[in-house]
This record gives C-alpha cells, structure tokens and sequence, in this order.
C-alpha cells in the first residue's frame, strides 16, 4: 500500500462510523469533518498490535485515537470494526514505514491522524467558499 492508499483506507473507514453519539450528553456528531472540529485531541493514536510487534495476529487488538467531547467525556475511534484482511495490510504498512522512517508507531499514526485531518477539514472549508 502507498501512503496516500492508507490515508485514503483510513479516512474512508473512520467517516463509515458516523454519525457518532456521545453516551455522556447525547451530543451528536453528524460527520467526521463535525467530529474533529468540535472534539479536542487528546493522548497519541496508539495501535496494540504493532506496539506488541504483533505484525502477523490473527485477532488484532486494533488501534485507537482518544477525543474528549466538549462535555468532558473521553470519545474513541477504534478500527474494531474494520475487516481482518484490511486491518494486516494496515498493520504491515505499519510496520514497513516505521522500519523506514525511523519512528514508533505511534508517531507514524499520529502523522496518519494529521493527514487524515488535513484531507477533511481542507476539502470542507474549500468546498465553503
């Protein structure tokens, strides 16, 4: 896979996951563009599996990147649901480029985290004008 392949894969996966409720104060968070822009990150995208160098796992743990809500209440998005042979080609990506560039993993999905966000709220706030 291509970084802008990941990217891509990722992005799609996460914006199937809205609408996306709050089980706190029932705020609803429509898209994933409504998502990132009313939610503060918060901690480092972390993925279990390649912090274990699990590279091969047949039951991933999965990765997920922490938000809190304007309430207060820590959000999560998690690649729980996404489809095992997508999920090893993500994590093989993984750990090609991190041998590559020298970074954790953690620091490759935070790269991915921003890209990610850059392609949403770039091609929203283009399409408003």
């Amino acid at each position: 896979m291509t970084e802008a392949e990941v990217v891509q894969t990722v992005r799609e996966y996460f914006e199937s996951l809205f609408p996306k409720v709050c089980a706190n104060c029932n705020r609803r968070f429509a898209t994933l563009r409504d998502y990132i822009l009313t939610t503060k990150r918060i901690g480092r995208t972390i993925s279990y599996d390649a912090e274990l160098k699990d590279w091969n796992t047949k039951q991933p743990i999965g990765s997920v990147a922490h938000a809190n809500c304007p309430c207060g209440s820590t959000l999560g998005l998690s690649t729980d649901e996404m489809a095992l042979p997508q999920r090893l080609a993500l994590l093989n990506w993984v750990r090609i480029e991190t041998g590559r560039r020298g970074v954790s993993p953690s620091e490759l999905l935070e790269y991915l985290r921003d890209e990610v966000r850059k392609q949403v709220l770039g091609e929203a706030s283009s399409g408003d004008t």
